[in-house]
């Protein structure tokens, strides 16, 4: 009898340890929905960015699929309606786009030289979507350079014919490039200039053998709309494992892992009683909300991508002096959901159009607009600027007659002016006249938004000195 004992409680210690294990640490429902609210802002911008690496690098039958990591890849054309993984994208230079993975190995970029005119840009944005660094005009120039990019934990000297040493705080990293478009038939020169820029692995770049390394990495599926709800945690499941918490976040970190985010066993709701699932979807929801909050109170400032895109030390510093917040989450969190992957200030700013001049949301079906440029008061730039149109629904591009999707500072000749020199955009669904076609931005049948683009923005433009115009209605115009 005592044996037949002794072994049954052997017998429940064990189920009750093997239950434990598989269970997530006891947590109320308050706490669950406070740590998911700030989970959710924190993780927002990298589940996103998760949704762009899925459909970019990972999965080979989206219609998105740009080719494996590590391998640049370019593209000598516009982008159109028919481009959905990225909202608000522009059509003013051709991208290429591609993901670089460090875990093996630094990666190089080789820049040819470039005409002095034209702009381009190497845009360098890590897991957290952190602009972390930027080659080409605003930065190294026009003249042709290499460029060695290694995670926090590699320690090599730079090699021999490299510019410089740059360092990501992840171990994967997205890389969007911009070439400017200067016309409609100078596609094949911007091809020609695609095609000379270069990556290769550090090993390649010193003609050595390159580290054999075989990764099972489990990238689940990507399925829209996940990025509202709680399976947003299971991407961000697998951006954590690769983005090594800095200093200033293990508390915080530490925090998501009660529920099982970040953790080797990962993030899964049904392991929560039902009280504590809702509370962890209420979470969500406020999270959401507070992001949604945010741009109701701050997307009228002209200045506003200036302040929520750059690096982590800029975003740290612009929170506190902009906005009197402890952290970006937020900010960067709102920047992820209007405009992944925007530029940081003095690369390009986006002065955006929600609303007209008299504070009501834009609906190009119930009136037409127009801006007006003064004389001598368009956007002042080093580069170029372009006004571009969206759905407000999709956030994309629309179809459109002209297949136009965007009036820039290119077409300059182009436009019809005003007898005082001023210059008027028309946005609206029918074109305005023949004679002010070229001054047209056609409009969808409902809800829009428009987004200016001033590519190496001035100090008064930085400053604020120098204001972008409203956009009125001008029901009058034919």
């Amino acid at each position: 009898m005592k044996t037949k004992t002794l072994i049954t409680s052997l017998t429940i210690l064990i189920v009750v340890a093997f239950t434990s294990c598989n269970q997530q640490p006891e947590i109320t429902p308050e706490e669950a929905k406070e740590i998911a609210k700030e989970a959710y802002i924190y993780g927002f911008p990298l589940v996103v960015n998760y949704k762009t690496m899925y459909m970019y690098a990972v999965d080979e039958n989206s219609p998105e699929y740009k080719g494996p990591f590590n391998e640049s890849s370019c593209d000598a054309r516009l982008f159109t309606p028919e481009d959905k993984a990225v909202v608000t994208p522009n059509s003013d230079t051709p991208y290429c786009m591609f993901w670089v993975d460090l875990r093996d190995e630094p990666q190089v970029i080789s820049l040819p030289e470039i005409e002095a005119e034209r702009f381009y840009h190497f845009q360098l944005i890590d897991l957290y979507t952190h602009n972390f660094a930027y080659l080409g005009t605003l930065t190294t120039g026009n003249k042709a350079g290499k460029y060695l990019i290694a995670n926090q934990g590699w320690e090599g000297e730079k090699p021999e014919g490299v510019d410089e040493v740059i360092y990501c705080e992840t171990d994967l990293f997205f890389v969007v490039v911009r070439t400017q478009l200067m016309n409609e038939n100078d596609l094949e020169n911007v091809k020609n200039i695609q095609d000379d820029y270069q990556l290769q692995a550090l090993s390649s770049y010193l003609d050595k053998d390159m580290p054999k390394v075989v990764r099972m990495d489990n990238f689940p599926d990507w399925n829209e709309g996940d990025q509202f709800t709680a399976a947003a945690f299971n991407y961000l499941d697998v951006m954590l494992k690769l983005a090594k918490p800095v200093t200033s976040e293990k508390e915080l970190r530490s925090k998501f892992t009660k529920l099982g985010i970040g953790t080797e066993k990962g993030f899964d709701i049904s392991s929560f009683d039902e009280e504590t699932q809702k509370a962890i979807e209420e979470g969500i929801k406020e999270g959401f909300q507070e992001i949604e909050t945010f741009i109701k109170e701050y997307s009228a400032d002209p200045l506003v991508s200036a302040k929520i895109f750059g690096t982590r030390d800029f975003l740290t510093q612009s929170a506190k002096e902009n906005y009197k917040l402890d952290d970006f989450y937020i900010p960067r969190a709102v920047a992820a959901h209007l405009g992944l992957y925007g530029n940081s200030g003095a690369e390009a700013i986006y002065p955006g159009y929600f609303v007209d001049s008299t504070g009501v949301p834009l609906n190009a079906l119930e009136n037409k607009y127009s801006m007006t440029f003064k004389k001598d008061e368009l956007p002042p730039v080093k580069a170029f600027w372009s006004l571009s149109m969206y759905d407000g629904k999709t956030q994309l591009f629309i179809n459109n007659q002209l297949d136009r999707y965007l009036l820039n500072s290119n077409n300059m000749e182009a436009y019809d002016y005003n007898d005082d020199g001023s210059l008027t955009l028309y946005i609206q669904i029918e074109s305005p006249g023949k004679e002010l076609e070229p001054n047209w931005l056609p409009a969808p049948d409902g809800p829009f938004y428009c987004v200016m683009r001033l590519y190496g923005p001035k100090q008064e433009a930085l400053l604020g000195e120098w204001v972008n115009p409203p956009m009125v209605k001008n029901n009058q115009n034919n």
